[in-house]
């Protein structure tokens, strides 16, 4: 062999050694900005990617709120079969992403797990009533449904999160006497709760229904991390706030309001709201005046004028609301639903606005700690749905990939498998 052939095969080797070193020390980036063609199933790859064991970072505020995956095989496929957009970068590339994070309102957080996942729902709930099991569901992502049995005896400390919808923990049913009470699927649930009640102990209904508000409560205090929107928020303060006092009509329970019920609230006890007063009449479509409807009719009095802003946060000094807030875009469109909007001059001032409109009495998006864990409430019921009614159907989620109101939703899903870095304000 002659030494020119000698050299060239040298060559060659040397050359497919770096192409090798170069494609092992390839990461994968899903980008979440305008080029993602399905936003919504990036967050279920990811989700996967990690029972998988592969190492991914969270890179807030860069494109969107990419996602860097260290491993590429699996969550190459993952991306591939669920029509996710991704782009292969080198080591060098990587450093660049990661020069830029520096320097500009960005940040890399670590995801270390995929975190188990628990939505409390009624037997009698369809699965389209609740937009957080659709986002789920679409994003391919495991969860386990529980009720209040499950909750009562102990069955949260099996779960890192947990969300909760349009449930009344006040034990109103929803305050849907006035308008539905007749209807098949109104005495379904009340039946349903009532059983569940006389099977767990509890005279009841609110009896029950507060234990499990309080139950929810510690498991946040604790450490769990709670999602929650559309009623479940008013109702969860509103009936943490009335332990030591009946504020349920007669035609839900049985016996009247105390005398003098809102004087004995104890506000001290609630996730987010105080000050607020409870609506008394069985016939009115209202728990408290934590929502904003109607009073917002005058001021969004159509679909059209309807939407709200992103606080744009500091991602090194606060990763948290930021993380919550990622999106490619800055302005949601609105949504109605049992709490359209919660009321900004009954917040607590410990509770970070993460989302509001302008000019208003009234935030969308909030976040807050309790103990050692935390919980986020978005108002309304479905992103996609504007004014979604009883018996509408379910929302296709195939039509809404890079809705940027789920993204919210999809973005608690993520939040506990953080790596969590100490807040530095």
């Amino acid at each position: 062999m002659t030494g020119f052939n000698v050299l060239k095969r040298t060559t060659l080797l040397i050359t497919l050694l770096l192409f090798a070193a170069s494609v092992q020390s390839a990461s994968l980036l899903i980008p979440m900005d305008e080029t993602q063609t399905d936003h919504l199933k990036a967050y279920g790859v990811v989700f996967k990617s990690l029972d998988f064991g592969e190492k991914s970072h969270w890179l807030l505020n860069y494109r969107g709120g990419s996602f860097l995956i260290d491993e590429i095989k699996v969550t190459k496929n993952l991306c591939l079969l669920a029509g996710v957009s991704y782009e292969l970068v080198t080591s060098g590339e990587v450093a660049d992403i990661l020069r830029i994070i520096e320097v500009e309102n960005m940040e890399r957080v670590e995801l270390e797990k995929a975190p188990s996942i628990a939505v409390y729902s009624p037997p009698t709930m369809q699965p389209w009533d609740d937009a957080v099991t659709l986002a789920l569901t679409y994003a391919e992502i495991n969860y386990k449904v529980i009720w209040d049995a499950e909750v009562l005896t102990g069955s949260l400390d099996e779960y890192d999160w947990l969300h909760c919808h349009h449930e009344d923990f006040t034990g109103q049913y929803g305050k849907f006497y006035g308008s539905f009470r007749n209807q098949l699927w109104y005495q379904a649930d009340v039946k349903t709760n009532e059983e569940m009640a006389q099977k767990m102990g509890y005279r009841k209904v609110s009896d029950m229904k507060l234990e499990v508000a309080q139950t929810i409560y510690d498991y946040v205090r604790r450490g769990g991390f709670l999602f929650s929107m559309c009623s479940a928020p008013e109702s969860f303060d509103v009936a943490l706030a009335a332990s030591e006092v009946d504020i349920v009509p007669r035609e839900f329970d049985g016996d009247p309001v105390d005398p003098g019920a809102t004087e004995k609230l104890d506000y001290s006890r609630t996730f987010a709201f105080e000050n607020f007063k409870p609506s008394y009449d069985p016939m009115l479509y209202r728990r408290s005046n934590i929502d904003t409807y109607p009073d917002r009719m005058v001021r969004f009095y159509n679909q059209e004028t309807d939407f709200f802003f992103l606080f744009d946060f500091a991602a090194k000094l606060d990763p948290v609301p930021t993380m919550l807030s990622q999106n490619h875009v800055n302005a949601i469109d609105g949504f109605m639903g049992q709490a359209t909007g919660f009321r900004k001059t009954l917040l607590r001032k410990s509770v970070t606005i993460l989302a509001e409109p302008d000019n208003f009495d009234e935030v969308r998006y909030i976040h807050g700690n309790i103990g050692r864990g935390s919980f986020t409430f978005l108002s309304g019921h479905d992103p996609e749905d504007y004014q979604h009614m009883v018996n509408d159907p379910p929302t296709d989620l195939s039509l809404h990939k890079n809705s940027p109101g789920y993204r919210l939703i999809l973005n608690n899903i993520l939040f506990p498998a953080a790596k969590k870095k100490e807040r530095k304000t």
